[in-house]
């Protein structure tokens, strides 16, 4: 019955969360404080991946499903572009934000610190299970072009990305003192909105089929909000390097052999 979430459906927007939880293990195998290096190639790599998502996994099959309309196929792709990066905007607003490089005096500004950063990064977690979900719910629709492989691919993009995602998030806390146990349960917990906001996407999605080319191109526009607002920044902080280009690029090119390759 199209639209009934699957098994393989279940395991495939679970993979993201698991990226996530695996890069958040770091902290039992890494010590000290994540190098400024190193930080900025696992963010460039991270871009890479949302970047490439962006296109070939959503506003390339949202282009394709509009082509019924002609010259005026660009609408849908267009408008649930710009209301994914407004939404995002508005979330940003208000909720605590800041940049991972931020830096804090006394315990009291730390757990302040704490806080901001697993709010933040579980906020740019929520397009990310967007993004999976409305990929599986075109696969379930059945008459999208979407495929289970390109599903697949998907999940399987981002879960890479959500790996030094997990380790960004895990590392700063371990260095402020906090234990490992703990740390990495954070760390996990940022990633946890991903499989929730895949399910409620894909539940949202059979009841309004019609408007999938507009959630794909939403979940876009939200992404690619974070790669601008959030991620290009920190990437090319002070002092300057050219690792998160060059991470960027091959980011960018290992999702896009993913989705070319499985989809």
């Amino acid at each position: 019955m199209p639209g009934t979430i699957t098994l393989s459906t279940i395991i495939g927007v679970m993979i993201p969360f698991a990226g996530t939880t695996l890069g958040s293990a770091c902290v039992f195998f890494l010590k000290g404080k994540m190098s400024i290096g190193i930080r900025k190639t696992l963010t460039g790599f991270a871009a890479g991946v949302m970047v490439a998502a962006s296109f070939w996994s959503l506003l390339n099959p949202s282009l394709e499903m509009a082509e019924k309309m002609g010259r005026f196929a660009f609408i849908p792709a267009a408008v649930g572009f710009l209301i994914g990066m407004f939404f995002l905007l508005v979330l940003d607003l208000v909720t605590p934000h800041m940049h991972l490089d931020s830096t804090v005096e006394g315990p009291r500004s730390g757990m302040r610190r704490t806080t901001k950063l697993i709010l933040a990064v579980t906020l740019h977690n929520i397009p990310e299970g967007m993004a999976v979900g409305v990929v599986y719910a075109g696969w379930l629709a059945g008459d999208s072009g979407l495929t289970a492989a390109g599903a697949l691919a998907l999940a399987l993009g981002i879960a890479i990305q959500n790996f030094p995602e997990g380790a960004i998030v895990s590392m700063p806390l371990r260095a402020e003192g906090m234990s490992k146990s703990r740390t990495f349960l954070y760390g996990m917990l940022s990633g946890i909105v991903e499989p929730i906001a895949s399910i409620l996407t894909i539940i949202a999605s059979a009841f309004i089929t019609g408007l999938l080319p507009y959630f794909l191109s939403f979940a876009a526009g939200a992404m690619m909000y974070v790669v601008v607002e959030e991620l290009i920044p920190e990437m090319s902080e002070e002092p300057h390097s050219n690792l998160g280009p060059v991470a960027f690029a091959f980011g960018f090119v290992l999702m896009m052999i993913l989705d070319v390759t499985l989809g």
